[in-house]
């Protein structure tokens, strides 16, 4: 596999994980408090499609692993590890954004994720060697 199909599995890894985050969010915020649940008379005390939305973020996180296993075959692990940051400004970017989420931008936090992709490109931008890494031959 190529270093630019492992980056394309990398974002993939990113994208799902940012779902599973914003619906984990979402789904959590419809459901009651967690130390309800044991009063709970069953499922059917629980907003469905809520219970739905979580299932599908669980599924997205196990992508999400399926498609970082993928990854981190062939990308240098600095380089891999530095675009799971991505997720954090799609996160906050998306929960200040989209209206349900009720989020706000700020000027601390935007400074902070502005810093974060700063930080990805400055490690992402530079040559990658077209050594082998340590330990493996070809």
């Amino acid at each position: 596999m190529s270093r630019r199909s492992a980056t394309l599995w990398a974002m993939t890894s990113v994208l799902l994980v940012s779902a599973a985050q914003l619906g984990m969010r979402w789904g959590m915020g419809h459901l009651p408090p967690p130390d309800a649940w044991p009063g709970l008379r069953g499922l059917t005390q629980l907003a469905p499609f809520a219970v739905a939305v979580i299932g599908a973020a669980i599924l997205a996180y196990a992508l999400s692993m399926l498609a970082w296993l993928m990854a981190l075959r062939d990308l240098p692990l600095s380089r891999a590890y530095s675009l799971l940051s991505v997720s954090y400004v799609l996160v906050y970017a998306l929960a200040a954004v989209l209206p349900f989420f009720n989020e706000t931008f700020t000027v601390s936090k935007t400074l902070g994720v502005m810093l974060i992709v700063m930080g990805v490109l400055t490690i992402n931008l530079r040559r990658i060697s077209s050594t082998l890494p340590q330990g493996f031959s070809s």
